[in-house]
């Protein structure tokens, strides 16, 4: 038996690679290793992890198309070593969070047990374009669009089908 769908209504077209990153999303929800998600300046944002114990060359940081993967593997070095107590574990991780589009990954370091990731979110283009209003008698107005029947004397647009 599945589970409920959030878009499941048909009335949502085309939501499924929403319903993806949430199952992604929930998929991520183990708390190790923690992580803050912080605003450092108008257009950008830095994700900071708690990665103790781990050494550059046991971190890797990947983006998946909208995806930022951040994984963690520590060798285990207990060769040799005898533990009366072992409570710090040599864990491996996977921490996965989901861009908007357009997020760029600005660079990464490692300083004092955290991971920094720098995040810059571009100012979007404003984008303005003018639509030709059409008038005329003939079958198109210039523009391939029909300006529909004459309804008492006026000339009415075509929507969906259908005269307004």
């Amino acid at each position: 038996m599945s589970r409920p769908s959030v878009f499941g209504s048909p009335l949502f077209l085309g939501f499924d690679h929403l319903e993806q990153m949430l199952d992604r999303v929930a998929k991520n929800a183990d708390g190790y290793p923690p992580y803050n998600i912080e605003q450092t300046g108008d257009n950008r944002l830095r994700i900071t992890l708690a990665v103790a114990g781990f050494a550059m060359e046991d971190l890797q940081i990947t983006q998946e198309d909208n995806q930022l993967v951040i994984r963690g593997r520590q060798k285990d070095d207990s060769d040799g070593r005898i533990f009366l107590h072992r409570g710090i574990a040599a864990r491996q991780f996977q921490r996965a969070f989901v861009l908007a589009e357009g997020i760029d990954v600005e660079g990464a370091w490692l300083d004092n047990g955290l991971l920094h990731v720098d995040l810059r979110r571009p100012q979007p283009e404003v984008r303005v374009k003018t639509i030709p209003i059409g008038g005329g008698t003939g079958a198109t107005n210039g523009t391939g669009i029909s300006p529909g029947p004459k309804v008492n004397g006026s000339t009415r647009p075509i929507v969906e089908g259908r005269a307004t």
